[in-house]
Formats: C-alpha cells, structure tokens, sequence
C-alpha cells in the first residue's frame, strides 16, 4: 500500500508529456475562474416612509444593470455587476436599492476575445444569484416583500450588443466610406 507521499508523486504529471506544458514546463492552456466575490456597495432608501408602508396600488418597478470590468493585476479583473431597482407607485417611489457586486476574475492565457466574453458575459452570469440574493434581502429589511428578481441571460445579451456595435460600425463605414471627417 503506498503511502500520501507516494500517491501526490503518482499524480504529478511529467511537464513532458503534458500536452498544455511549454518547452520550459509552463502551463500554457488557458484558464478562468472566480477568485472571490464582494459586496462593494450597497444603498436602501425608503424616501416616502412612513407613508409609503400605507399604499396598497402594485408598484411598477424599474431595473437597471451595468457590467464594468477593470484589470487590478496581470492576470485578475475586478467585474462590477451594477444594479439599480426602483419601485414607483401612484403617490412616489416605495424604496430605491443600488447595489455594486463584484467578483475578482482569473484569466491566464486566454485569447482577448474569449476574455472579453468571459468578463462580460459569463461572468455577470456567475456573480448575478448573489447580487439577486442580496437585493431580495435588502428590499426585505427596508419592510417590503422580497424582490426575487428574473433570471438574465447575459451570454444573449452580449451577443446582442456585439451585433448591435458591429451594425453602427458597418453604417458608420458607409455614410464615410472615403474616412472623410
């Protein structure tokens, strides 16, 4: 039987035969993942209590969302999911909550075009059932049901606004074909 040195050792693989190991051993596959994930801000405003515990019409409620990456090392990117949920009734706003919820991301040999989808796209994908969790808690302590807000497909979404760049630039190039100013 063999012992946990033994064991580790059999599992080490040879950078030789590793197919992903450079000539000088280095792993050159790419790779992403979620490092950590935080609460950078978070506000609650209750604007019209006491009076707004007292209004019985459906609120409409409002979602905004914003997707913000910034590059903290060579190789980790602080992704910002911002939310901002406002539910309005007939008499003024009932609560306003803004959340900014971030996750360190990983990327290491990663092709710039697989970076940009995975930060802007899966990544949000990945951080949005906390920063949902933490809204449906706020709203909850700020004395109203909680919020469970709808799932989003944020891999269409990007897909969409790639497309949507991709058509401005094409009529851009067309209304200027010459690259006059």
């Amino acid at each position: 039987m063999a012992d946990e040195g033994d064991i580790l050792t059999d599992l080490n693989m040879d950078p030789v035969m590793d197919p992903a190991a450079g000539a000088n051993g280095e792993d050159t596959s790419p790779a992403a993942g979620m490092i950590t994930q935080y609460v950078k801000d978070l506000s609650v405003e209750v604007p019209n209590a006491p009076a707004s515990f007292q209004w019985t019409d459906q609120p409409q409620i409002d979602l905004q969302f914003n997707i913000a990456s910034t590059q903290v090392e060579p190789e980790i990117h602080e992704v910002e999911l911002k939310v901002v949920v406002t539910a309005k009734a007939e008499k003024g706003n009932l609560y306003l909550v803004e959340l900014a919820y971030c996750g360190l991301i990983g990327l290491r040999n990663m092709p710039d075009e697989h970076a940009h989808a995975f930060l802007f796209a899966e990544s949000p994908r990945l951080l949005f059932p906390f920063a949902r969790a933490v809204i449906a808690d706020a709203v909850r302590n700020a004395g109203f049901p909680p919020l469970m807000l709808e799932p989003i497909d944020f891999t269409a979404l990007y897909q969409n606004q790639l497309a949507q760049r991709a058509q401005e630039q094409q009529a851009g190039a067309m209304a200027n074909p010459a690259g006059e100013a």
